[in-house]
């Protein structure tokens, strides 16, 4: 992506091959990472650094297998790896996990409605 080019939630999720809403899940997740620019109507547009972090994001999470409290620590540590070239680098990270086959394909809406229902859960369990 060019360095003035801004490119759509829709352009975005096809060039990662990973949903719009997924993207929007990972904006409230990593706040201080992911801040599209808004336009008209609330429309999301992503920068390019934007997205360069949104490609390691998703190697952390899909490839790596890291969790979203892993990469979460990473962003707070200031240890968040700039490319994904970088991800190879890292501290804890052996050699061999470059050419780890990548994980299975997750269904990141089956994990919003099980989040929901541990959130009714432990509200529920609060009454008692």
């Amino acid at each position: 992506m060019d360095k003035e080019y801004f490119a759509s939630i829709n352009e975005v999720s096809k060039r990662l091959s990973v949903p719009a809403y997924t993207l929007r899940y990972w904006e409230k997740q990593f706040p201080t990472a992911i801040k599209p620019t808004t336009g008209a109507g609330g429309r999301r547009y992503y920068r390019t650094e934007v997205f360069n972090k949104l490609v390691v994001i998703k190697e952390l999470l899909y490839t790596r297998g890291m969790t979203i409290a892993g990469v979460k620590k990473l962003l707070k540590e200031g240890t968040f790896p700039d490319t994904v070239e970088d991800i190879a680098r890292m501290d804890g990270f052996a050699s061999a996990a470059v050419s780890a086959a990548p994980a299975q394909k997750v269904d990141t809406g089956m994990i919003d409605i099980a989040i929901n229902l541990l959130e009714q859960a432990k509200e529920q369990l609060k009454t008692i």
